[in-house]
């Protein structure tokens, strides 16, 4: 059957413009806008395959469709791409004769006098069994070569899509059958194809818009929430994660998280894919984390495997602004850790001279209470009850007189008398007070003393008084028995003594305050809220450090760190009468 007499072009090819013009106006993806355009094409030619090449900034995008049947296509999206001689090839027939002749007219290299050519530079057969010879430019001279395209399609067009001169595609039409397009047809397709260029041209800016307007939406949310001071990090970088897959060309596939410090912030869906972009997260000239950004299913490889080089602009600032972020949120927080340490240093400083001034003034009437008690005690004809009254005011003015030294060594009247000391030998000294005392009240003591541990320079009476607090203070933690751990280690620079229970633990505000002078959880006339503060005092004056971790209702943890004094140091300290 001859075609090219029975079949005949529509006549609605008004309407066939319109909608592929209509179709670049409306908010659709790029691939799905040329799948559509393909689309359209293979009905109105009635061919059995239609390709676009698109030229993308420094990349090409192919698409086919193929007809299968009447109502049912092959849609496909590859890549192509120049090779390093700067020639265009396809990833589906790598190298092929038709290929190399497809390069040649997209990039418009063809010699326009050969008389299978349009007048646009195009070509058209209706036998691709026939060799033939095509010209190509090079330089001044005219390369011959003899080209073979025979294969399935037997009719063939390719009409390049030239916008003001540049070429941005090719269309290639195909069929199965011979002589399947006439000269007019190919003259109608020549007609159409600038509006298709410029369709596709529209589309493409329209999409890139988008895309800006995605990526500014993006960035002003993050800068929303890096205005919300009272938020958390923690807040901060999870608001931020939710609003990068919106950003993003399918972010109905896309996922996200934000890594910092080995902890991971991940979008609602996030899971783990093998196309992912990632930026590294740099704060203060230290990588701590990454953003990570991935789609779920796979895509069409772009400039950065399914990413548009755009988008790898976008996540590098998108993770400049988080690491400004994470840099201004801390310098915050330090800046209020350090506003709250010089209003403690102040307290410190004006409840110890106060402190200082009260020992001082109650010490010396003390002093005389305690001493006419016990003179007048000694008495032999005491009546038993006075001689009973008596006993008590000794006993509750050796109380107020350790309340006294207390107070003196919080307010730092009395210096430290340091020498070179074992922790070890620390801790037996003050538990054998106290280990009748934890059998009697159902607590087992257990020792984990590390063997060969370094002597350090330290006041072993104050370091005694520093044990026998935090133990009384874990022992009235477990009214109903537990288990106290007394431990100690070495590294190259410290020791550490830790003093571990399972008692009642404390809450967060709780922790924030227990060394803060007199306060106290404790019932009245049961603690005075300084034993803490006193214990604070001497670590600081033994350049040390002190931690505490604590669960309410999982006990407590306190950890005391010791510096590793060296030879020298104690020699010379000792030449100077004193030991710092």
């Amino acid at each position: 059957m001859n075609t090219k007499s029975t079949r005949k072009l529509p006549d609605n090819l008004q309407n066939l413009l319109h909608q592929i013009l209509l179709y670049a106006n409306s908010n659709v993806l790029r691939a799905d806008f040329m799948k559509k355009v393909a689309t359209i094409l293979l009905g109105f030619s009635k061919c059995d395959t239609i390709e676009l090449w698109i030229k993308e900034d420094d990349n090409h995008t192919r698409i086919e469709i193929t007809r299968i049947s009447r109502d049912s296509f092959l849609y496909e999206i590859k890549a192509i791409f120049d090779n390093e001689k700067g020639k265009i090839i396809s990833v589906k027939n790598f190298d092929s004769e038709l290929d190399i002749l497809c390069g040649k007219i997209f990039q418009g290299h063809c010699y326009p006098a050969l008389p299978f050519l349009t007048k646009l530079g195009g070509f058209w057969t209706g036998n691709t069994d026939i060799p033939f010879n095509f010209s190509i430019k090079s330089g001044v001279k005219l390369q011959t070569d003899k080209i073979n395209i025979s294969g399935d399609y037997k009719s063939l067009a390719l009409i390049p899509l030239i916008i003001s001169k540049d070429n941005i595609g090719l269309l290639q039409l195909k069929s199965i059958q011979y002589n399947f397009f006439t000269k007019e047809e190919i003259i109608l397709y020549e007609d159409i194809s600038p509006i298709l260029g410029i369709a596709l041209m529209n589309q493409r800016t329209q999409a890139a818009l988008r895309e800006r307007v995605k990526e500014l939406t993006c960035l002003y949310g993050i800068a929303k929430i890096a205005e919300q001071f009272d938020s958390s990090l923690d807040e901060i970088l999870q608001g931020v994660v939710k609003l990068l897959p919106p950003a993003w060309q399918y972010p109905e596939i896309t996922c996200s998280r934000i890594i910092l410090d080995g902890r991971s912030f991940p979008s609602q869906n996030f899971q783990e894919c093998h196309d992912k972009q990632t930026a590294n997260l740099v704060v203060d000239g230290k990588r701590r984390g990454l953003i990570e950004v991935a789609y779920l299913e796979e895509n069409l490889k772009l400039d950065e495997g399914p990413f548009l080089k755009e988008e790898r602009n976008l996540i590098n600032t998108i993770a400049e602004q988080v690491a400004l972020i994470i840099e201004r949120k801390q310098a915050t927080e330090e800046r209020l850790k350090l506003q709250e340490q010089l209003r403690h240093a102040d307290r410190l400083a004006t409840i110890g001279q106060l402190a200082a001034g009260v020992a001082h003034e109650i010490n010396e009437p003390l002093g005389n209470i305690l001493g006419f008690a016990q003179l007048a005690s000694k008495y032999p004809q005491l009546p038993k009850q006075t001689k009973q009254d008596l006993n008590k005011i000794i006993t509750v003015s050796l109380q107020a007189r350790e309340i006294i030294k207390k107070l003196m060594l919080f307010a730092r009247q009395k210096q430290p008398e340091k020498s070179k000391i074992n922790i070890n030998n620390v801790v037996d000294e003050g538990l054998s007070f106290l280990e009748s005392r934890c059998a009697k009240e159902g607590i087992e003591l257990i020792r984990m003393l590390s063997p060969n541990i370094p002597e350090i320079v330290a006041d072993p009476s104050q370091l005694s008084q520093v044990l026998v607090n935090l133990v009384i203070n874990a022992l009235q933690a477990m009214p109903e028995g537990g288990r106290l751990t007394i431990r100690t280690e070495a590294s190259k620079s410290h020791v550490s003594l830790i003093i571990d229970d399972t008692g009642l633990g404390m809450s967060d505000d709780v922790m924030k305050q227990i060394f803060i002078p007199f306060f106290t959880t404790k019932d009245v006339g049961y603690g005075t809220g300084i034993g803490l503060s006193v214990v604070h005092g001497i670590i600081m004056t033994h350049n040390g450090s002190i931690k505490v971790e604590s669960d309410l209702g999982g006990g407590t943890r306190f950890e005391i760190q010791l510096p590793i004094n060296n030879n020298q140091n104690i020699q010379k300290n000792k030449n100077n009468g004193h030991f710092d």
